[in-house]
């Protein structure tokens, strides 16, 4: 007869098996982006018809670049809000055409948004500030420094930072895979972005 300690080892020993059959499973899964386990799948679903037709290796650059993207987009419209905040908080609701913003700027943006309009898609945004591009933003945060300083450490910080990060950008928003280096460089830089906020 079995005793019961002889059972719970065993039982014990079959979960341990089974626990590590299906991780050996999910890393033939990754690898190779098949579904053998039949499950419910944490992945995203794609609401675009047609995503499962894009080659696989193309699907699993996406997914790896997404968490890229995902930090870049929250990083660039916590500045923006920054930038928005500040200015109003100083110049009013009018800040826009207070002198803050260069007068090229303000051209560049009007064209923009015209172009917008005329080719017939939803406008990006109703707030002119979505259309400077990165680097635009990291100029007039440093152009208006004396608005900033109470919210950023260092102006020459701010520059680098903001250089780096415009750097950076560049693969991500192209579609192009990022290095391990630049990884690596990426949170290295978002932290010194949220260290030079403290």
């Amino acid at each position: 007869m079995v005793k019961k300690a002889e059972i719970d080892i065993l039982l014990r020993a079959f979960g341990v098996s089974g626990v590590q059959a299906v991780s050996e499973v999910e890393e033939v899964e990754e690898t190779f982006d098949v579904e053998v386990l039949p499950r419910k799948r944490s992945e995203k679903k794609r609401k675009l018809a047609g995503y499962d037709q894009f080659e696989a290796e193309v699907r699993h650059q996406s997914s790896e670049m997404s968490q890229y993207y995902e930090i870049f987009y929250c990083l660039e419209v916590s500045i923006r809000q920054l930038v928005e905040n500040t200015l109003s908080e100083s110049e009013g609701a009018m800040w826009w055409n207070s002198g803050r913003v260069p007068e090229g700027f303000r051209t560049e943006v009007s064209n923009l948004k015209k172009k917008d309009e005329d080719s017939g898609i939803t406008p990006r945004s109703e707030n002119a500030l979505d259309y400077l591009t990165f680097g635009q933003l990291g100029q007039l945060i440093t152009s208006n420094f004396d608005l900033f300083g109470a919210s950023l450490s260092s102006k020459s910080a701010v520059s680098r930072i903001m250089n780096q990060l415009n750097m950076l950008r560049n693969p991500i928003a192209h579609c192009c895979p990022l290095a391990e280096d630049e990884k690596e460089r990426l949170e290295l830089t978002v932290r010194d972005w949220f260290r030079l906020r403290s």
